[in-house]
């Protein structure tokens, strides 16, 4: 299945012209001040605590560190409804100690609980709960 077209076409192709590499533009000397980079200081919230990359700035009105049992919790289910019955109990464990309605978990948590897939989520986790003013808590990873 040879095309003459095609292959006139293959034949036909102009060379590359070469180019000279372009020098960069010489910048002109810049004081010494403007050389050294100042690093940005962490971000404070008004509670006094430092903001984490990814974590929205929020109003922190309690925060605790908690280690969650979750193989005393949730490991007499099925194998394949442990890790979202794992996440549940996170949610309940957190919503009970924390006296709060309303807990989300942060992708962090998420990603840890079902790193090992459906069937083995950790046998227990270390997190931070963070309440804000209007009691809504956000469960995160410990900081370590």
């Amino acid at each position: 299945m040879s095309n003459p077209e095609k292959e006139e076409e293959i034949a036909t192709v102009p060379e590359t012209v070469e180019e000279e590499p372009q020098t960069p533009p010489v910048a002109e000397s810049t004081p010494v001040e403007s050389e050294v980079e100042e690093k940005p200081a962490e971000s404070v919230s008004a509670a006094g605590k430092e903001e984490v990359e990814g974590e929205e700035e929020i109003e922190v009105v309690e925060e605790k560190t908690y280690t969650i049992p979750i193989a005393k919790l949730g490991y007499t289910t099925d194998r394949g409804h442990r890790a979202p019955r794992a996440v549940r109990d996170v949610k309940k464990y957190v919503s009970r100690h924390m006296k709060a309605d309303e807990v989300s978990i942060s992708n962090e948590i998420n990603a840890t609980i079902w790193a090992r897939g459906i069937n083995k989520p950790p046998r227990k986790i270390v997190v931070r709960a963070v309440k804000d003013k209007e009691g809504k808590v956000v469960v995160y990873p410990a900081k370590t």
